[in-house]
């Protein structure tokens, strides 16, 4: 896996994957950036939560479950020195679908934190308290 990272002046990066695809990283106004993307911690947090949820997603559908839609809440926590690393991740599920079962969500989510999510698991092993929680929806 590679990825490259250019400097676009100021503290904004455009960072491009190995795949190919880009996105744009800037820090805050009182930093020396513009906002006109999200900062690099935050796109840490949200390889995470698409992480976990590719996972979740797979073994629901691996499961046969008539899932119409799946969302990842996460709020994280960081230390008040530097390096601010982050100290407590939790991510909360909301998934909806027809008949869901609970173990099946349950299960889902506990394989995902504890086998498949690499960026969890590492992370976890840096030292960083990570917490998962769910709920089940059926489609309005």
């Amino acid at each position: 896996m590679k990825a490259t990272i250019d400097w676009s002046g100021n503290a904004s990066f455009k960072a491009t994957s190995g795949s190919g695809h880009s996105v744009q990283m800037d820090g805050p106004p009182d930093h020396g950036g513009n906002n006109l993307g999200p900062r690099p911690m935050e796109m840490l947090l949200m390889g995470l939560g698409g992480c976990s949820s590719f996972d979740v997603m797979s073994i629901l559908q691996k499961s046969r479950q008539d899932v119409t839609d799946c969302r990842a809440e996460l709020e994280a926590e960081r230390a008040d020195a530097v390096p601010s690393v982050f100290t407590r991740i939790h991510l909360h599920f909301i998934v909806t679908g027809n008949n869901l079962k609970e173990n099946l969500v349950k299960r889902a989510v506990s394989l995902s934190a504890e086998k498949y999510c690499s960026a969890s698991i590492m992370l976890e092993k840096a030292g960083v308290e990570i917490s998962h929680s769910y709920e089940i929806h059926e489609p309005a």
